[in-house]
């Protein structure tokens, strides 16, 4: 696949929770491609996104979007309609890598190391923990640590969980409750076919929060992390597998907890992320240019790939999982 020029539509914003992350996303993506000099068509989605796709006649959508319903497989469903080529992965692997338990039902069959426990009603919370002390409660679907509480036994939400007590239980009906791992951070990002580097995120305060992912100064990164090469080696593995899995798309990050007094025991993959940030602060940009990639680069490489799947037989443009 030549390197254009192309005519590109860098679909961003949207209105998740995460639409400022997006935007910051989709911004560097089209600058990025018109440093190179490509035709950029910038959207900010709105509920008027089909006639504007349309509209703009772009050979390549290139999927900026994070969160509902940019990464869920809504707007790719949509774009499967329309005939449109894509970046990153389509509509089966999409509905099943955001939720965090069809995840888990797709890849511990497989051998791939991944915590346990079960989705519950909030409401239930107000009467009874899920689990022992501590624990962790997430959104089933929701990315980027949006609605993650850890309630440990002397934490300030109550025993049992206090109704007005501030957390994830206000704001969705049903929650993934997960033991709590304590332990170190770590990070993969997948291009293509092969895994990148490991990152250890050290946040200053607190946990890896939303605010420590989009926060300059934040959250300290290790790249490529001072953890032992078998662990590197598993986060990687386990990374490109889990991505294969899933059968993700263009680039993928997959996110874990490591225990590391168990050594390989205590390494956990947490999730799966089919639309991986692409701001000046995320992990997939700052991995390939430690491997001497630079940001261009990148976004060229993940828009040939989806172009190099549009242009060959028996396959479609729209990366299907």
């Amino acid at each position: 696949m030549t390197r254009g020029p192309w005519h590109v539509a860098v679909l961003m914003g949207g209105w998740s929770a995460e639409r400022p992350v997006s935007l910051s996303s989709g911004e560097g993506v089209a600058k990025a491609l018109e440093s190179r000099g490509h035709k950029v068509t910038r959207i900010d989605m709105d509920r008027e996104v089909a006639r504007r796709l349309a509209d703009a006649q772009a050979d390549v959508v290139f999927n900026a979007l994070h969160g509902v319903p940019g990464e869920d497989g809504t707007i790719q469903g949509m774009m499967d309609l329309m005939g449109l080529t894509y970046t990153h992965s389509g509509l089966a692997t999409s509905v099943i890598a955001i939720d965090k338990q069809l995840t888990k039902q797709a890849l511990l069959p497989h051998g791939i190391p991944m915590p346990g426990g079960h989705v519950v009603d909030s409401e239930s919370l107000f009467t009874a923990d899920p689990l022992p002390r501590p624990y962790v409660l997430k959104p089933v679907n929701e990315g980027s640590s949006v609605g993650v509480a850890i309630v440990t036994a002397k934490g300030n939400h109550g025993d049992p969980i206090a109704r007005d007590s501030i957390g994830p239980w206000q704001d969705f009906p049903q929650l993934l409750a997960e033991p709590y791992i304590r332990g170190r951070e770590l990070t993969t990002a997948v291009l293509g076919d092969e895994a990148l580097l490991v990152t250890e995120l050290r946040p200053k305060s607190g946990f890896y929060d939303f605010d420590a992912k989009y926060t300059d100064g934040m959250t300290e990164h290790v790249c490529p992390a001072d953890i032992p090469p078998e662990i590197s080696e598993a986060c990687k593995a386990i990374a490109l597998r889990a991505h294969q899995l899933l059968g993700c798309r263009g680039a993928s990050r997959a996110d874990f907890r490591w225990d590391d007094e168990r050594g390989l025991d205590g390494l956990y993959l947490l999730e799966v992320n089919t639309q991986p940030g692409m701001t000046p602060l995320s992990l997939v940009p700052e991995q390939a240019a430690k491997l001497g990639i630079d940001y261009a680069t990148l976004v060229e490489t993940i828009v040939e790939e989806a172009l190099g799947r549009a242009a060959t037989p028996g396959k479609t443009g729209q990366g299907h999982g």
